[in-house]
């Protein structure tokens, strides 16, 4: 990680194809995050946005800090970086995301919104590394999306959403694939957990105040109070600290893939505890998105695998 600059990325620790690892780590993510929109849903029920977003940041931060690795000491040069890490990977995304589905987005069109964070982690990927990722990432990349979009597609049922909804969930989209890159070399660094459980301590200073003027709008009720455990714990707990030790391992191109199996689990979900058909469009979306994992978690390009230290990005 190059000494003063905040905006800044590395390669992965492990440029081969992936294994069992990088594998099971994509899978306990697509699990957690796929059923995250469903969460969300249920909790809308009876809180406001900014409720469910300090709710969520609380019920992470406290399953992790649990945790004695989280208390691992962050030197102060990389504060910088962990801070910048909280507003774009967790506060502001955690507060634009129930924002855009209260005002109409669908939970779907937020899924295939959400899906195209790969293509916005490796275009970040390339500017901070001066490097176009490898022409098979590339293409699993594209092909991974398109299946995103046909699964998504299939379950919109005809209500996409508002624009001021699509703008939002987009600039959080954005967001995630900055995030993925700052990550990176500071996972490699200290680990995922005191990394990630700093970044969300700054966040819920920053989300804490529309958190509380949101409360007299809200109401309690148990299916929604539920709902943020779940949420909180698992999906923006455990995952963020899975999320992040696969992009450390495989880097922010590769490991980004992960996004691409949330609709996925939320198509899987909708068939099992809601009764709902699956179409045609979206099996094949899924057959997309496997081919294009694939092909994207393929060991990288010679020119890409050189040693695992960050490299210089852009001037803060």
């Amino acid at each position: 990680m190059a000494r003063g600059r905040v905006l800044s990325t590395a390669q992965g620790t492990r440029p081969e194809a992936f294994g069992p690892a990088e594998w099971g780590l994509l899978s306990a993510v697509a699990l957690m995050w796929g059923s995250s929109f469903l969460w969300i849903d249920i909790g809308l029920e009876a809180f406001r946005p900014p409720v469910i977003a300090v709710a969520r940041i609380v019920m992470g931060a406290l399953a992790l800090g649990f945790i004695r690795r989280s208390r691992t000491p962050v030197a102060r040069e990389d504060w910088p970086r962990v801070v910048l890490l909280a507003f774009v990977w967790t506060a502001i995304p955690l507060l634009l995301f129930p924002i855009a589905q209260d005002v109409g987005l669908a939970s779907s069109s937020a899924g295939m919104i959400n899906g195209a964070m790969p293509l916005f982690a490796a275009l970040f990927a390339s500017l901070f590394l001066r490097r176009l990722p490898g022409s098979l990432q590339a293409l699993g990349l594209l092909v991974g999306f398109a299946g995103v979009v046909l699964v998504s597609l299939s379950s919109a049922g005809g209500a996409g959403g508002t624009v001021l909804g699509t703008a939002l969930a987009l600039v959080a989209t954005v967001l995630y694939g900055l995030a993925a890159n700052i990550m990176v070399p500071l996972q490699q660094k200290y680990g995922a957990l005191p990394v990630i459980v700093r970044a969300q301590l700054v966040a819920l200073a920053a989300v804490l105040p529309f958190g509380i003027a949101a409360v007299p709008d809200s109401r309690w009720a148990w299916p929604s109070a539920l709902a943020m455990v779940m949420l909180g714990v698992f999906g923006t707990g455990l995952a963020y600290v899975a999320s992040s030790t696969l992009l450390g391992r495989a880097g922010p191109t590769r490991g980004s893939v992960q996004i691409y199996f949330i609709p996925v689990v939320a198509l899987v979900l909708g068939v099992v505890f809601l009764d709902e058909e699956v179409m045609a469009m979206a099996l094949a979306g899924v057959a997309l998105i496997i081919v294009g994992a694939y092909l994207t978690s393929r060991r990288e390009r010679p020119a890409d695998t050189g040693a695992p230290a960050p490299v210089e990005g852009l001037e803060p």
